[in-house]
């Protein structure tokens, strides 16, 4: 791996199957979507089957819950194990050009490593690489205990740069026909295409340097973010994933106060994570809502929002779902708007005069207050992509969904800096089957 420390930038050494693999049965999405839908998953693995797939050596975040992790944790490493003694990867070192067309866009990335001695998922943190929202600290041991030992990793993490002249990808689209390809995948269960190019011509990995260093640059940042030229440069800013980098900062933090030898260290695989990288400004990103379900409700919800919320609530019968996503994408600046779809319809809820930002920060608030109560509100709460779900979730008995608009990503480094960490699952970037497929691997021991 090269690195290039000043920016918190690695060219990885890249992992892939060799000819001859089936990338289409290789390839699943990332663990943490549909974790209300078993079903989705059951689908997956019958498409698999006992293929080699990444699908044997991740932690499907549906089964989080089941009795006896260890035992599917202790299966994934000697699947890893055994698919790097059976020879099944050939590994190079390049940046990887990506496109994933998926919904009638094509999303462009670069595979690369970021450097996880400059990340800091807290809240008002100034390091090189942020999250964007607020990171959930109780969700990293189990993700810890999965990471630990492990001997490769797979990423689904997407993080995102702030280039808006398109400099430090646009020239690798250019370029993409005198790059070699590594795979080009029809994803499966509707999931779209990918492809993958090996930015193997030094003169476009120098490239891709120096254009990201442009952006690192003090004075070029604040221009952009209309802050003041002091202000410490926020590079990369998490997009999907965040818990999963946390999950890789936690274990990086905890090699490193455990070395005898802290020269030796820094030099280990484990300070490094493979992620991609996008463009905010790419065409086809765009900003989605996550929103919320709430199981077996065990409390009156609008009744519980009026104690918090007072007079300042206002609750509205609506006539149908269409018509409260209408009032919700189209509210007004002075109130928050969230709609409640349940078996019994649709109500529009406003809050008057709210303290937070965005009506996410609004609605979490209340409802991390709702599930903390003794007893807790409801029996669980999930975090959901795209209307259909909420429809269809939200509408089975004893349940509710909360619909939430979308925020404008243009806002979002602006806000970040300013403001630091978003609220929690504020939004997605596209819905569940948009999300970034595993394909490459990187070795961790």
């Amino acid at each position: 791996m090269r690195t290039h420390e000043e920016l918190a930038l690695g060219v990885p050494d890249v992992l892939l199957p060799k000819a001859g693999t089936d990338l289409h049965k290789w390839a699943v999405i990332a663990c943490d979507q549909y974790t209300s839908e078993p079903a989705y998953w059951a689908k997956v693995a019958s498409i698999v089957g006992d293929a080699p797939s990444a699908l044997h050596v991740i932690y499907p975040e549906v089964f989080l819950s089941e009795p006896h992790p260890e035992a599917r944790i202790a299966k994934i490493r000697e699947t890893m194990d055994g698919y790097l003694d059976a020879g099944l990867f050939g590994e190079t070192t390049g940046f990887v050009y990506t496109e994933r067309t998926v919904g009638g866009h094509t999303r462009r990335g670069l595979m690369a490593c970021l450097d996880l001695e400059q990340y800091d998922f807290n809240k008002g943190s100034t390091s090189p690489i942020r999250a964007t929202e607020g990171t959930i600290l109780e969700r990293i041991p189990p993700r810890v205990r999965i990471r630990e030992g492990a001997a490769i990793e797979l990423p689904h993490i997407m993080v995102l740069i702030d280039d808006p002249g398109d400099t430090v990808i646009g020239p690798l689209r250019a370029a993409r026909d005198r790059q070699r390809p590594l795979y080009d995948v029809e994803l499966m269960l509707g999931s779209g295409h990918v492809s993958g190019h090996l930015v193997d011509d030094a003169r476009l990995e120098a490239g891709v340097v120096e254009a990201i260093a442009k952006l690192a640059r003090a004075e070029e940042f604040a221009r952009k973010c209309k802050v003041d030229a002091k202000t410490p440069v926020l590079l990369y800013a998490m997009g999907d994933g965040n818990h999963s980098l946390a999950t890789a900062k936690t274990i990086w933090e905890r090699t490193k106060s455990e070395a005898a030898d802290q020269a030796a260290v820094m030099r280990s695989k484990l300070r490094w994570a493979l992620v991609e990288i996008v463009n905010l400004h790419d065409p086809s990103l765009v900003f989605e809502p996550i929103h919320r379900v709430l199981f077996d409700l065990r409390r009156d919800l609008i009744a519980a929002m009026r104690e918090v919320f007072g007079a300042t609530l206002r609750a509205t019968k609506v006539a149908s779902f269409e018509a409260l996503r209408a009032a919700v994408d189209g509210q007004s600046a002075d109130r928050h708007a969230v709609g409640l779809w349940s078996a019994d319809g649709a109500t529009l809820l406003e809050i008057e005069a709210p303290s937070a930002n965005l009506p996410v920060g609004t609605l979490q608030a209340f409802v991390d207050g709702f599930m903390k109560a003794s007893p807790p509100g409801a029996r669980e709460l999930d975090y959901v992509h795209g209307a259909e779900a909420v429809a269809t979730l939200g509408a089975k008995a004893g349940n509710r969904g909360l619909y939430l608009p979308a925020m404008k990503k243009e806002d979002l480094f602006r806000t970040v800096v300013l403001d630091g960490a978003l609220p929690r699952k504020t939004f997605s970037m596209g819905e569940a089957f948009e999300k970034r497929f595993y394909l490459e691997a990187r070795r961790l021991v």
